[in-house]
């Protein structure tokens, strides 16, 4: 019974699943950091507005603080601009320079230069017109 927990512990997706985890966790530390202390101050200098906070709106004594939604709206998509121009954009750059092109094939076929047919590259005759055919390139 152990001997199976212990094999699906070291399994090597449970393993990366594990590790890719604890890095989320830091890495969305580091996200939270740069969009509170960083881009939030910014565009609370443009907006003249730090906080929305405060911001509510009352109906028959229920009260309604819009201002936190809306705090919550721009941090989440200060957090996702941040990930996806600091860490997508740069990955996928990153992949892309990586990848070699793929080398073309070597053709297999060739046009006969009397009816333009596609014939294949060893052939002397072409198949449609019957015509001689010189060469591997015609």
């Amino acid at each position: 019974m152990l001997s199976g927990f212990k094999q699906f512990i070291l399994r090597g997706n449970v393993v990366d699943l594990a590790v890719g985890v604890v890095i989320g966790a830091a890495f969305g530390s580091v996200v939270t950091a740069l969009t509170k202390d960083l881009l939030t101050p910014l565009i609370a200098a443009l907006v003249k507005a730090p906080d929305f906070s405060a911001l509510t709106w009352t109906v028959r004594g229920s009260t309604f603080h819009y201002g936190d939604f809306i705090n919550t709206v721009i941090s989440f998509l200060l957090v996702a601009g941040a990930v996806y121009f600091f860490v997508v954009t740069p990955i996928n750059a990153l992949i892309a320079r990586t990848r070699k092109a793929a080398v073309p094939a070597d053709p297999t076929t060739k046009k006969c230069p009397e009816c333009l047919s596609e014939i294949p590259i060893d052939a002397r005759r072409c198949s449609h017109c019957t015509e001689p055919v010189m060469g591997k390139a015609a």
